[in-house]
């Protein structure tokens, strides 16, 4: 294997290159930006190598998978940062049954000290919504649900 790399060069680059795009894209799900220019420049590497335009030779091949790297590192960094800021964050899904719903608390809650609520046969975190100028809830108290998220009710006190 490292015979055929050796007398296959830019073979090895695309194939370093293909898994590097591979990992991005299952792994981290373009989340990063450095294993994909690793990998843009790992392919760009390979075919300068294919085309004739560097020797065939690991020195020539890893200084241009350097400057490959760099290049296409600044040459991305800004549009993809750009896309990434004017992406928009969804907004909160506030549509469930379960908003408005109203109970009374089992215990005192707090925003730095959450509660629970046992409801539908399911134990559910309670926290004060956080949008409340209120920081205590008291035991006894009816709440109303205004937010709810995966095992949890964002409530304020029900008046």
């Amino acid at each position: 294997m490292i015979e055929f790399f050796n007398n296959n060069i830019y073979s090895f680059w695309f194939a370093v290159g293909f898994l590097l795009l591979i990992i991005e894209a299952l792994a981290l799900g373009f989340s990063t930006g450095f294993v994909l220019f690793l990998g843009l420049a790992a392919l760009m590497t390979g075919g300068a190598i294919w085309f004739g335009l560097v020797p065939a030779t690991w020195l020539a091949s890893i200084a241009t998978f350097a400057v490959c790297s760099v290049l296409i590192s600044v040459l991305l960094w800004k549009p993809l940062k750009r896309i990434q800021h004017n992406s928009k964050v969804p907004e909160k899904d506030n549509t469930s049954d379960l908003v408005g719903m109203k109970f009374r608390l089992d215990a005192d809650i707090s925003t730095t000290a959450p509660g629970t609520t046992r409801y539908s046969g399911i134990e559910w975190k309670v926290e004060i919504d956080f949008n409340s100028e209120v920081k205590e809830i008291s035991a006894g108290t009816i709440v109303v649900v205004v937010s709810v998220d995966a095992g949890k009710f964002r409530v304020v006190a029900a008046g």
